[in-house]
């Protein structure tokens, strides 16, 4: 009997050791996996400012830099209409995007052709385009006598119901409730170019604006699918496009190859406008050296006054979370 005792003890404290051991590791498992969690937020939190950091710089650059000149007559700062600054920081660096709301259509302004030419040009099918201009062009007008439309009555049946506006867009995230649109055609989504890879296709957010005076269109930020809207043939957008990859677009006679591209051509120019998205990606340096793969895209909708008022500028959007090709 003495021996089945000791059998039955030691079985019984291998069987303690086992359990203890998987709790032991799954407690340590937890704890690493809360440890790492916690350094990615940390990271995050200061590559978000980091970012933020980046932009007030910019705003700094733009108002003041432009008044210090390199010996060569350029801004030592920022020289417009240069698209992106890239920015050194002792914790990392910064790329910060300038794009001008000139470079896009005004929601608030677009005729119906040109609002239906940029859904074709970013892939939408003719009929459904049609319906959503349709939709953008009625929740921007009013309504005779208060009467419901074909769209107010489609948006009542929904839960929860709502009727259009038929007042201007005051906000470029009204077009989410516009019949038709879906955030993939809103925020943009991604297609396979001729070889299969994965490249990014803008959305209507980054094509059109409440913000957006009349003007010039500045062409090193304009969108393909906007060149087109405005009567800009396809090849001849992507031959703009391809020429300001290879440098800023400084002058228009740069472009005379264009010039018969299209009713369009006479609209675009350099900058413009008083409003811009100023949208900054930022990565930490890891202690040897090398950039972070972590990156953080904030950006910021300003609006510039002139140089000697007080203040000089006034941002109207943030946005903690954007996205960014870069």
């Amino acid at each position: 009997m003495s021996w089945n005792k000791r059998g039955s003890a030691l079985l019984a404290v291998m069987w303690l050791s086992a359990a203890l051991s998987a709790i032991a590791f799954t407690v340590a498992n937890n704890v690493r996996a809360e440890t790492e969690r916690t350094g990615t937020d940390v990271d995050s939190l200061r590559t978000y400012y980091l970012a933020t950091g980046a932009i007030e710089r910019t705003l700094l650059y733009m108002r003041y830099g432009a008044q210090l000149r390199s010996p060569d007559g350029t801004g030592r700062y920022y020289q417009p209409p240069s698209p992106s600054l890239r920015l050194q920081f002792p914790s990392g660096e910064a790329v910060v995007e300038v794009l001008p709301e000139s470079a896009k259509l005004n929601i608030n302004r677009a005729t119906t052709n040109e609002l239906l030419a940029l859904l074709v040009a970013l892939g939408v099918e003719p009929g459904r385009a049609q319906t959503i201009a349709s939709g953008i062009v009625d929740w921007r007008s009013g309504s005779p006598g208060g009467a419901f439309t074909e769209f107010d009555q489609y948006y009542l049946s929904l839960v929860p119901s709502f009727r259009s506006r038929h007042a201007s867009f005051e906000e470029i995230e009204e077009l989410l409730l516009v019949r038709g649109i879906t955030p993939d055609l809103f925020y943009g989504s991604y297609v396979r170019d001729a070889v299969g890879h994965l490249i990014p296709r803008a959305g209507l957010k980054d094509c059109v604006s409440v913000w957006a005076a009349p003007g010039v269109m500045d062409v090193n930020t304009i969108q393909p699918a906007v060149m087109q809207a405005i009567g800009i043939s396809p090849n001849a957008a992507a031959g703009i496009v391809a020429l300001r990859k290879n440098a800023t677009i400084g002058k228009m006679e740069q472009l005379s190859a264009f010039r018969d591209s299209g009713p369009g051509f006479s609209r675009l120019g350099l900058g413009g406008g008083t409003c811009t998205t100023l949208r900054a990606t930022a990565r930490m340096r890891l202690s040897n050296g090398q950039l972070s793969d972590l990156q953080r895209s904030v950006s910021a909708m300003v609006k510039f006054f002139g140089f000697d008022e007080d203040p000089p500028y006034k941002i109207m959007r943030w946005y903690d979370n954007a996205y960014s090709p870069q």
